[in-house]
Formats: C-alpha cells, structure tokens, sequence
C-alpha cells in the first residue's frame, strides 16, 4: 500500500471529527517523513496550518488533536515538536503486517488517479539520420515513464513519431541523387547501410554552401509529400535501413519496444480532415503566401509565433503534422492524456501545437503535457563532445560507456560474463540519466557512472546480487514475521521498503522518474546499513531472529527487483 498516502487520509478523517475542527480547511495538512527518523516515522504541520485559519496558538491546537492521533490504531506514540509539528511513530506490528511480500496491503497500487489511457511520444526517431545524444534521455526517461504508468494500472501507449516527412528527408533523397545520378532510381539499387548516416550531413553542409542544390532539395519536398512515386520508393529503402538501426538502440538501451513507429508520414494521411476543422472554423490565414493560425492572445506575456500549417511552396510542415498526429491519436487511442517526453529547446512548439489544438477543438490543452528534460554535457560545462570534438551520438554514449565499464571490471580483478558486463555498463549509462532531476542539464562522466560505489547503476545492481546471494545461501530457510520490536535498522528497512509506493507514485504524479531512481538509491543505502548491522546466517542469531531478517531480505529484494525493472534495468547473477 502507500503508507504515506494511508497516513495522510488517516490523520486527515481524524482531525475532521474533532468537532472544533468539523469546518476547518484540511487541504493544506501536510504529512512527512522528517530528515532524521530518531524524530519520528511521520510528521505533520496540522497544528500550524489550523492555528492559522482558526487564529489560535499552533501549540494550543497540537495539544488538543495530539490525543486523536495517539488513538489511531497505528500509532505507537506521538509527540508535538518546535512550533507545533506533530511527530508520530508507528506501531512495530503495523509495521510488520504491511512489510512482508506476501501482504495484502502491499499488493495494492495506488497511482492517485483513476486507470487513464495515456499516449506517449518520447522515441522522436529520425529516419536518414543518425541517433543523437538528445534521443538518449528521451528514451531512457519515456520508457521508465511508461513502465511505471503501466505498474500502476493505467494504459500507455508509446510512440515512436519519426521524423520522415519534411525538409532532412528531402536532403538526403537529394543527396543520393547526386551521389548516385544513373542508379538511384532503379528497382535493384541498394543503398550502402555502412555510409547512409553519412549522408544527411553532408547534404546539410552542401545545401548551406550551394543555393542551387537548396532550392533543388525544397522541390523534393514538395513532391514527395504530393507522393511522387521514384521518390516513395527509395524512402523505403531509407525507411528498412533505419528501422533496423532503432530497433538495434532499442535493444541496447534495455527498452521495451515502441507500441507504434509512426512518424509525421502516417500523421500526414489525417491532413485534410483537420484542414478541413480549421476552414470550418477560419482558423488558417493568408502570410506572404503561406497559410498559418494566429494564436497570440491580449494576455499573452511570452511571445507567441503563428502557427505554420503550410509553407509559401503549399509544403506541409512540421507543425501541421504534429497537429494531424493529436488528431490521429486522439480518433484511434481515444487517450486522456498525450505526454511528449523531449528536449527543452521545443517548449516553444509545444505552447505553439497546445493551443492549436484547444483552437480548432481538436484536443484540449489541459490533457497535453510536456515534461521536458534537460541536456548532456561534458565536464566544461558545455554540449558533450566525443574526444575528437564532435558532437556525441548516442551510440557513442552506449560505447563510450561500455568501454569504461570494462575497464572498471578488469581492474576489479572479477571474472564476470558478457552479459553481465553489459548488464553493469547498461545500468551505468541508464540509471546515472534518471538520477537527475529531468529539466536540468547534468554532466556526464563515464568514469564516475561505473564506479561500483556512490549513486550509481553498478552499486544498485551490487545490492541486488548481494541480497540474492543471502536467499541462495539460506538456501530456503523459514522466512517469519518478527512478533517482539524490531531493531533500529530492521525499523529503517521496513520502512523504507513501505515508501516505495509513494516513490512510484510520485515518479508518476511529477512526470519524474527521477524520484523514483533516488528513492532506490536511498534504499539500497539502508539495505546496506542493515546488512552491516543485522547479521543473518552467522551460526550465533538466534533462528527466530535469522528467519525475521531473512523475511525482510525477502521483501527488500521483492521492493529492490521491482524498483530496478520500472528503470529498465537487469540483475545479473553475480557481481
């Protein structure tokens, strides 16, 4: 269960049949847990916050509720601290009736809202380009995102929305056929996969340098989104070489495949029925050729562009097609809610396609959200770089990383398979990402993510295989609850076993699965601590005393296991 949600509502009713309190404002009670538990399991501000409304000293009014917390069933004691704080201690069998993997209370989620289909746009593959750095946190963040969703009982659906429509498509089509001008366009022409992502910058640099071949790259746009048939088929051929390079990242970043890889091509065939919304409600006006939606408002106070439906050349646009891709969702998904999970330089677009969406009554921008993350950088503070100064792709993040993981397995001296080497590296690039809050920028040093210490995959990925060593030593051993108190560490344990569904939905409730890696982190702190502590299978504790600890062994991995899979991770046998 979610031990501070169940708190929270406990304390809450309990104060609401005071009758002096009966007509008091609840919603600004908050419950805690203080930094240090020798205070207390729990703390709440109820005596300060309903001395504020009923103008009374917050001491005066602690005293008078501290004997109704007192009385709920699972407290131990209570005790009001400075200014009128409440700390509260919970009951040792409370506790333990909650604690254990085979409770019932522990198997009900709560997501603090009703089961939502939830769409989720965080893949944003380019075909014809290479993988940059920034698809790395799109990836990692959106499918933890998603699994945690999914634990919690709602429906995501996840959507890879390629880039394959606009101008770099145009680039590269063009590009090939400068390469290739006699070959191009013949049925058994295959494109070299070795230096296809080659292709595109070049084109790039060539188009900037020659007004010729721009020009010749803005036709190919147009005409092959007016579906010019040589030009659909060698974006085919395009199309199979890419797929299997994101399957291949995919794979490699530990990812659940994507529920639909469908990009600004598919969203492109719902164009004209929202074209036709817009007239319906002359919502498109005439810009030097160009048909664009005014969005700016009196109140606005950031600037606020038109939105571009199409170019001067009648071209769709990457707003139209991102538009038409809501619209798509929206009559095929039937969603609550659409998430984007990219980078922070779109919040522009996003404000942009939200209110053109509440506009045209497409979707309401209320149930789109975009929970941007921030950058990769090196340790100067700038854009990371490979060592040779190029701006990082993201398989080079995965190599670079990989790389180092080994050299911190060679120098450990341990014998470890490839798998788990993977595993560590895996854990390593994954879970240094999600530790970070998820708007900020944050500095990336391979070195320091493999160490097998501090905040870090491989040290969470240790104290996994540490407490699957302890169950396979015990070898089946009686697993009991404990009926006498338990020992501080034992206490510390228990209870950061039950914050995990506070964790989960918090991670949920923010869009931040960052809370939901420093929660695990914080747990494996305490699981060590216990470890060191609270001796298990030494031939001197007691049976009684080794089956408790190896119950909540049992229940730390149970909590542990689950917490590493929702970030995308595996445990490997031994490390």
């Amino acid at each position: 269960m979610n031990l501070h949600k169940f708190i929270t509502n406990q304390i809450k009713s309990a104060l609401e049949k005071i009758p002096a309190l009966a007509d008091a404002d609840m919603s600004n009670v908050v419950v805690e847990v203080p930094r240090d538990r020798t205070h207390g399991d729990f703390a709440t501000n109820a005596a300060m916050v309903l001395a504020k409304a009923l103008k009374q000293n917050p001491c005066k009014i602690a005293e008078e509720i501290l004997p109704h917390i007192c009385a709920l069933p699972f407290a131990r004691c209570a005790s009001i601290a400075g200014p009128g704080f409440i700390n509260i201690n919970l009951k040792d069998s409370f506790i333990l009736e909650n604690v254990f993997p085979d409770s019932e209370h522990r198997a009900k989620r709560v997501s603090g809202a009703p089961p939502q289909v939830i769409d989720l746009d965080y893949g944003s593959y380019n075909v014809a380009k290479s993988l940059h750095i920034g698809h790395l946190r799109g990836g990692i963040i959106g499918d933890s995102f998603y699994r945690i969703a999914k634990f919690l009982g709602h429906r995501p659906v996840s959507y890879n929305h390629m880039g394959d429509w606009g101008k770099p498509m145009a680039l590269v089509i063009a590009w090939i056929m400068k390469k290739f001008p006699n070959d191009w366009d013949k049925p058994d022409f295959k494109i070299d996969e070795s230096e296809f992502n080659d292709y595109y910058p070049a084109a790039s640099a060539h188009a900037q340098e020659n007004s010729e071949f721009l020009e010749q790259v803005l036709l190919i746009k147009k005409e092959f989104q007016d579906g010019r048939a040589d030009y659909a088929a060698l974006y085919e051929k395009m199309l199979s070489i890419s797929m299997r390079q994101m399957a291949d990242i995919v794979e490699r970043l530990g990812m659940l495949p994507f529920d639909n890889n469908l990009g600004e091509r598919n969203a492109a065939k719902y164009l004209d029925p929202v074209e036709k919304i817009l007239r319906e409600q002359n919502l498109l006006t005439l810009d030097n050729g160009a048909e664009i939606i005014k969005l700016k408002r009196d109140d606005d106070k950031a600037p606020m562009p038109p939105f571009m439906w199409k170019d001067s050349r009648g071209a769709d646009t990457y707003d139209s097609t991102d538009l038409a891709t809501i619209y798509y969702r929206k009559i095929t998904d039937k969603p609550d809610r659409i998430i984007y999970f990219t980078d922070y330089r779109q919040q522009l677009h996003f404000a942009q396609l939200f209110r053109a969406a509440e506009l045209s009554g497409i979707f309401p921008a209320d149930r789109l959200e975009f929970p941007y993350f921030g950058g990769i950088n090196g340790a100067d503070g700038k854009p990371y770089k490979t060592r040779d100064g190029t701006v990082a792709g993201l398989l080079d993040m995965i190599e670079t990383v990989d790389a180092a993981a080994r050299a911190r397995v060679k120098e450990s001296g341990k014998n470890l398979t490839e798998d788990t080497v993977k595993m560590i590296a895996l854990a390593a690039l994954k879970f240094n990402d999600l530790l970070h809050d998820t708007k900020s920028d944050y500095i990336f040093d391979a070195d320091a993510v493999t160490q097998f210490e501090g905040r870090t995959g491989p040290y969470i990925l240790y104290t996994a295989v540490r407490l699957n060593s302890v169950l396979k030593k015990a070898n089946g051993a009686g697993q009991t609850k404990k009926t006498c108190c338990l020992s501080v560490d034992e206490r510390l344990l228990s209870l950061a076993i039950l914050d995990f569904d506070r964790a989960v939905g918090a991670a949920f409730d923010k869009r931040a699965p960052d809370v939901l890696a420093n929660y695990t982190y914080d747990l494996c702190q305490t699981i060590n601590t216990f470890y060191h502590n609270c001796p298990i299978l030494r031939d001197d504790v007691p049976a009684d005393v080794r089956a408790h600890r190896l119950g909540l062994v049992a229940a730390a991995v149970e909590t542990l296991s689950t917490a590493i899979d929702l970030m995308g991770l595996k445990i490997p046998e031994e490390m």
